[in-house]
């Protein structure tokens, strides 16, 4: 190192030679290696920030799910207990209709009785279709024990085995659900 002035180059650059590292080839190795270090650091924090984002994302996509499915469920319960909130008000006009089939079936000469009789049933009827409860269809089909309750197994060759032949209780269901099954005779034909 050269003097000027009575200081060297490197006391005018304000240099600590004393303290300063051998230069050679090992110099600017190490110092890469420092600062390689310093940006994996930075990386390595980078990812976990981004894996706990993508886990946060994640939860989060799988509880909008878990609370769609539950508002879903919710309304789908609401909507059925509105459909068949009224099962038991209809329950309890069944026998008014029984009563009213039992009427019509007993022979009297009096017109106007049976007249008015079948005018109430009917509008009963009507009422009822429009609550949607609708008769089951009994006499002369085979025996079903989802609508059927069978009440007497008649022996008769002519029937077909297990064919309803008399409905005792007319059965009723409301909309797609049973209220009670139709009280019928059944047939029992071995030979057929």
């Amino acid at each position: 190192m050269s003097k000027v002035n009575g200081k060297s180059e490197a006391q005018k650059a304000g240099l600590d030679l004393e303290h300063e590292l051998p230069s050679g080839d090992g110099s600017e190795s190490s110092t890469q290696t420092v600062v390689s270090a310093d940006s994996s650091a930075p990386e390595s924090e980078l990812q976990k920030i981004k894996a706990e984002r993508d886990s946060l994302l994640d939860r989060l996509a799988r509880a909008q799910a878990e609370f769609e499915n539950a508002r879903r469920r919710a309304s789908k319960e609401q909507q059925e207990y509105r459909d068949y909130a009224v099962t038991d008000a209809v329950k309890t006009l069944l026998p008014v209709v029984d009563s009213l089939e039992r009427a019509l079936q007993v022979q009297s000469d009096s017109t106007e009785f049976r007249s008015g009789v079948e005018l109430i049933y009917k509008q009963l009827q009507a009422a009822l279709a429009k609550l949607s409860v609708h008769p089951i269809v009994a006499k002369g089909e085979p025996f079903d024990p989802r609508f059927h309750e069978a009440i007497e197994m008649v022996q008769t060759t002519d029937a077909p085995d297990h064919q309803v032949i008399e409905e005792l209780q007319r059965g009723y269901k409301f909309k797609d659900r049973l209220l009670r099954p139709a009280m019928v005779k059944v047939a029992s034909n071995s030979g057929r």
